[in-house]
C-alpha cells in the first residue's frame, strides 16, 4: 500500500532540504559569536546531522534523513532502521570531521607562515625606524642631478637653488 510516487518523494526531499537550510542558517546565526575553533566544529556537526541520508527501503532504493529516521524509530518505535541510521550518521560524521581536520591543518600552516611574514615585516619596519635619518634626505641644495655637490668656482658666490 505504497502510494508515494516518485514525484511526491522528490517534493518531500525538496521541502526537507529547504527546511534544513533554514535550520542551518539559524544555527550559523546562533553560533557566530563563538570562538572560531568551537564554532566551526559545531556547525559541521549540525550539517552532518541535517544532511546525512540513510537507506529506508533497500529494494526501492529510497533514502531519508538519518536524524529523522533515528528520531522516529527511537521515539515512536515506527520501524527497525534506527541502528542503520545511527551508523550512517557516525560514518558521515567521521568522514566530515576527518576532512575538516585536514582543512584545519592546511589553514594552520598558511596562517602561521602569514603571521611569520607579518612579524618579519614589522621587525624590518622597526629596524628602519631605528636608523638615523639623513640630514638632507633629497640631497644637498646645490647638488647636480646625480647627487654630486657642485664644485664652486668662486667660494664667495655660491648660488643655492631649491630642488623640485
Amino acid at each position: 500500500m505504497d502510494t508515494m510516487t516518485e514525484n511526491d518523494y522528490l517534493i518531500a526531499w525538496g521541502l526537507y532540504a529547504f527546511a534544513a537550510l533554514g535550520c542551518l542558517l539559524v544555527w550559523m546565526r546562533m553560533t557566530r559569536w563563538m570562538w572560531r575553533w568551537l564554532r566551526e566544529p559545531l556547525r559541521l556537526l549540525v550539517v552532518v546531522l541535517l544532511f546525512s541520508p540513510t537507506i529506508i527501503d533497500p529494494v526501492k532504493e529510497k533514502v531519508a534523513p538519518a536524524i529523522a529516521i533515528t528520531a522516529l524509530d527511537l521515539l515512536f518505535k515506527v520501524g527497525n532502521n534506527a541502528w542503520r541510521a545511527i551508523s550512517d550518521l557516525f560514518m558521515y560524521g567521521i568522514l566530515a570531521f576527518g576532512l575538516y581536520l585536514v582543512f584545519v591543518a592546511i589553514r594552520f600552516m598558511i596562517e602561521r607562515s602569514a603571521n611569520a611574514r607579518k612579524e618579519q615585516a614589522a621587525a624590518q619596519a622597526a629596524a628602519r625606524a631605528d636608523e638615523p635619518e639623513e640630514d638632507q634626505p633629497f640631497g644637498g641644495a646645490g647638488d647636480d642631478r646625480y647627487g654630486r655637490p657642485p664644485v664652486p668656482s668662486n667660494p664667495q658666490r655660491l648660488r643655492v637653488e631649491p630642488r623640485l
